[in-house]
This record gives C-alpha cells, sequence and structure tokens, in this order.
C-alpha cells in the first residue's frame, strides 16, 4: 500500500471527510484491522484565504508546494490537495516535488464520462466557478460546464467561507442551493459537481434530481485506488 500525502486545512471540516472516507475504502476493500498509510499536513486556511482574497497565487502555491515537499520527505508517494479551489497553483506545486499529484477534477471528470453524462453544472467557490484552471480540466474530456449566474456565485460562495468552511450548516442555504441545482437542471445540466469539498456537508443525493458528482468522495475513493494498485 502506497502513503498518501494529504494536503489539508482548507477547511479543516472537509478534510476530516477526506480522513474518514479514506480508511473506510480502505477497510472495506481490505478487511481486518486495515487502514490507511498516509500523512496529513494540515495548513492555516486563514492564511491562504488571505492569499486567495487579494489574488496572490503565486505566494500561495509556494506555500502549499512547501507543504507537498514537506510530506514527500516524511515518506509520502503521492500527494492529495483536499480542496478543489486550491488545484489553481498545481502547477507551482509540482515544481516543488519529484512524487505524483492525483488531480480533483481529472478524478471527477473520469466519474462523469462513467455515467455517460455530457453536460453538467458546476458549484463551488466563486474562483472555481468562474476561472478557467478547473473548468477546463472538465469540458477538455468532452463535458460542457454551466454555472449558476453571477448572483447566485456570490450567495454559494458566501455560504461556502461564511457557514461551511465553518462547520455552520443552515437549512435555509441548503434550499438555496437546490433551488440553483434545479435552476442548472433546467438550463441543461444532466448532472452537477458538487465542486468544493464543503458542499458535500450541505447538499445530498435526495436534495437534487439528477446526479451530484461529490468531489470529496470521487477524490477520496480515486486515492484508495491509487494507494492500493498493483
Amino acid at each position: 500500500m502506497k502513503t498518501i500525502g494529504l494536503i489539508g486545512g482548507m477547511s479543516w471540516e472537509s478534510s476530516v471527510e477526506y480522513y474518514r472516507i479514506i480508511n473506510e475504502e480502505v477497510k472495506k476493500r481490505l478487511g481486518g484491522l486495515h487502514s490507511a498509510k498516509c500523512l496529513l499536513y494540515s495548513v492555516d486556511f486563514e492564511e491562504i484565504e488571505r492569499y486567495q482574497a487579494v489574488g496572490d497565487w503565486d505566494k500561495a502555491g509556494e506555500l502549499l508546494g512547501n507543504v507537498a515537499h514537506s510530506l514527500e520527505k516524511g515518506g509520502a508517494e503521492f500527494i492529495v490537495i483536499c480542496t478543489n479551489t486550491m488545484h489553481k497553483v498545481i502547477e507551482t506545486i509540482k515544481e516543488k516535488i519529484n512524487i505524483p499529484i492525483l488531480h480533483i477534477a481529472e478524478a471527477t471528470a473520469n466519474q462523469i464520462k462513467k455515467s455517460n453524462i455530457t453536460t453538467v453544472g458546476l458549484l463551488g467557490t466563486k474562483y472555481t466557478m468562474e476561472q478557467d484552471f478547473y473548468k477546463s480540466r472538465i469540458e477538455s474530456n468532452g463535458i460542457q460546464v454551466l454555472v449558476p449566474n453571477h448572483t447566485e456565485r456570490e450567495m454559494i460562495n458566501k455560504v461556502i467561507y461564511e457557514e461551511l468552511c465553518l462547520g455552520n450548516i443552515q437549512q435555509s442555504s441548503r434550499y438555496y442551493y437546490k433551488k440553483v441545482i434545479k435552476s442548472l437542471v433546467d438550463n441543461g445540466a444532466e448532472g452537477i459537481i458538487l465542486g468544493c469539498t464543503e458542499i458535500g456537508l450541505l447538499v445530498k443525493q435526495e436534495d437534487s434530481e439528477v446526479l451530484l458528482f461529490d468531489t470529496t468522495v470521487i477524490h477520496a475513493i480515486e486515492a484508495v485506488n491509487m494507494a492500493i494498485e498493483k
């Protein structure tokens, strides 16, 4: 079994889910007392969020690159960045290490293709929904990506940073997300990407008439695939 290097803390609320899902999946597949071999480096999200807010992605990338380097030195054999948004700086992180990074958007695109879906709606931080670094990875797999309108994007982002990252689950926010999902479906989405690792804490499959692709679950399970592959 390979040792997984987890870059977490963005937010720790979703990093907990990664740790739980990875270990449950290993136990399910290998049985007995098996659990995942992993190293977790949990960053201070306040520092990362400040870099995001002012657009200093170089500083954020350098910080996470140093974290990845520490994980590699500690024995990690591949890296999992436990957040969608910070895949924006994946190339900077790669420059600091000699081990692979498991890309969350690639894992998600592969899962979408298995479902024979060609058009998806994307929910996430405003950076993930509005910038090209994430959508292009999905679209390069022949999948069309729809995003909510500007007002909806701002509200979705607000809920992520002011509620979900703090572990605050509000029923009113769930209703709002469900409304946005329905709007995306009405515009042609055959499935919805929960493209922020905290959204799965709020929205479940029963909240949508179409298939939800929870990136936290997809990424974590793909990490197990990579860790135990022969």
